[in-house]
């Protein structure tokens, strides 16, 4: 099978199979060799590695895949595309073609019968409209990982590396960078999809951490606390923590934990590190306990 990154290849499949692009899961099939070869060496793909591929689309950055890694798995939604994975990839015997929502698929399980619970290599070219519940799926359900490389919206991207006082800076930077060290590779125009995004495109490494960096009585906790603090960005932090329903802190409380904190108490969440919220964490919890 002719490579997919050449756009005349990749043409060839749509019309053969007559493949109809579903927006409902936000196919844009790449079609740019030059940033499938960005996306393999980002991930730094050996042939010691098991890599597991969200949305494979009709195998197009598969092939590069199966051609650097030991065996990869790849998860496809649209049983449609299934009968095409298996043309598009019929030359490769390192490949197990899976048709089932990532988001329901136990992963834990994948990882340890195909690479002995050992961290596995993650890389997609991710639907726009699931990003971030599929990358937090992946960091949450504490599946063995090495590293995640994906294609997302540049804007989201922008928000996984963002650092504390910027307006990118929020739940999503934080929950990202507790678990990895986010870092963006490549800028990709909409010319190098098919069909054309409307917006640009950009590949992230996310190297997961060996150990978090930072240490907290209750992780669950934590993430409420964060998600509480940018849900009304434009208030303070202690009434963005005191209106949330789901958390039982007062307004008391709350100042009372920034000034032991040393912090200012009409600060904002998007002035706290990951550090500072740690530590407001640890310190609310007790206050409430």
């Amino acid at each position: 099978m002719a490579s997919l990154g050449i756009p005349q290849n990749t043409i060839a499949v749509l019309q053969k199979y007559n493949i109809r692009f579903q927006k409902k899961y936000g196919q844009n099939f790449l079609i740019d060799p030059h940033v499938l070869e960005k996306i393999i060496r980002a991930a730094g793909v050996t042939k010691d590695d098991f890599v597991l591929e969200i949305g494979p689309g009709i195998g197009t950055m598969t092939q590069y895949l199966c051609e650097h890694a030991r065996e990869v798995m790849a998860v496809e939604i649209d049983e449609n595309l299934i009968p095409v994975l298996h043309d598009t990839l019929s030359e490769y015997d390192n490949i197990t073609i899976v048709n089932q929502d990532i988001l329901k698929m136990d992963i834990r399980e994948a990882a340890q019968k195909y690479n002995g619970g050992r961290p596995i290599k993650v890389v997609a070219n991710l639907p726009y409209y699931i990003t971030t519940p599929i990358i937090m799926e992946l960091f949450e359900s504490h599946v063995p990982l090495q590293s995640v490389t994906v294609m997302v919206q540049r804007e989201v991207a922008e928000r996984m590396q963002a650092v504390p006082g910027g307006k990118e800076y929020g739940a999503l930077s934080l929950a990202v960078q507790y678990y990895a060290e986010a870092e963006i590779i490549a800028n990709v125009p909409p010319n190098c999809f098919m069909p054309r995004p409307t917006v640009g495109s950009a590949v992230i490494r996310l190297s997961c951490h060996q150990e978090r960096p930072v240490q907290v009585q209750d992780e669950k906790f934590l993430f409420r606390v964060i998600r509480a603090s940018f849900n009304q960005r434009r208030k303070t932090l202690q009434n963005g923590l005191a209106n949330d329903a789901g958390l039982p802190v007062t307004k008391e409380q709350a100042a009372h934990a920034l000034e032991q904190l040393g912090l200012p108490a009409a600060i904002r969440g998007e002035r706290l590190s990951l550090q500072d919220f740690a530590a407001l964490s640890d310190l609310l919890q007790s206050s409430i306990l």
